[in-house]
């Protein structure tokens, strides 16, 4: 996992580089939690191009860092997601309030 400020777009990039299970949820929660605390960031844009596996906790983590955003005044975005993953954001309903994205440039602009 990576995590960069990109701090003109007052944005956390989460670079996840693995399985999204409860084990890792929890330590990219609290790793992304703690870069929006420090900075003056309200947006998250998650890069899924690595993930090919999420359960549940994946969802939560996203539905957390959404219900944060909104608190803040800012957005989530997904983008890179597989076939796979696309299928669980959209049967999950995520899709409906996160904007999903094929590529870096195209989830930067929907902010």
């Amino acid at each position: 996992m990576e995590i960069k400020l990109l701090g003109d777009k007052r944005t956390v990039l989460v670079r996840i580089m693995q399985e999204l299970d409860h084990h890792t949820a929890a330590e990219i929660r609290k790793k992304t939690d703690a870069k929006i605390k420090s900075s003056n960031a309200v947006n998250i844009i998650f890069d899924f191009s690595s993930v090919e596996f999420m359960d549940s906790s994946g969802i939560g983590l996203i539905m957390g860092r959404y219900k944060m955003a909104k608190i803040l005044g800012g957005k989530v975005v997904i983008y890179g997601a597989g076939k796979q993953i696309q299928r669980i954001i959209e049967m999950s309903g995520i899709d409906r309030i996160v904007k999903l994205c094929a590529t870096y440039d195209e989830a930067i602009e929907a902010l």
